[in-house]
């Protein structure tokens, strides 16, 4: 999504192994803001200990980042909502931050499977965003939430 969105193809590092970020990464955009990278615990084919490790970085990041303007929950539809990603959802609703949820790799599905994966992402109250690195879909949107976010300091 970093790559789509900033129109590089290298800039952040790719895998079809979920769970190859497992640091965090900062990524400078214009030299304005940045895009952060944190690792993905959910899906990933990872020792527990490890995983338990990548919550407890997550947490402290998301704690201590006071600069932090937007964060975006990225799911994968066919999957919908893990428990990962209803924690970290209501975490951010605790405490008043705001956030988009990205329903990515939206490409892959056909018309059917799009809208029942949309589907079972409202039911728990959110509204996704439909996006595919690999045809540009929701890119646009995804800049107009960076834009206004950013415009309300």
């Amino acid at each position: 999504m970093i790559n789509a969105l900033t129109g590089q193809k290298r800039l952040a590092f790719t895998s079809n192994t979920p769970g190859r970020t497992q640091t965090i990464n900062f990524y400078r955009i214009d030299g304005a803001f940045y895009f952060v990278d944190l690792p993905g615990y959910g899906y990933a084919r990872a020792p527990l200990r490890l995983t338990l490790e990548w919550k407890k970085l997550i947490e402290q990041y998301l704690e201590t980042r006071g600069t932090l303007r937007l964060s975006c929950l990225v799911l994968d539809p066919r999957r919908g909502w893990m428990e990962h990603d209803l924690q970290l959802k209501r975490w951010l609703e605790e405490r008043g931050r705001p956030y988009l949820v990205v329903a990515t790799k939206i490409d892959k599905l056909n018309q059917s499977e799009q809208e029942h994966g949309l589907r079972n992402i409202r039911q728990e109250g959110a509204e996704p965003l439909p996006f595919s690195a690999a045809t540009g879909r929701g890119a646009r949107e995804i800049w107009q939430a960076i834009t206004k976010t950013l415009q309300t300091r």
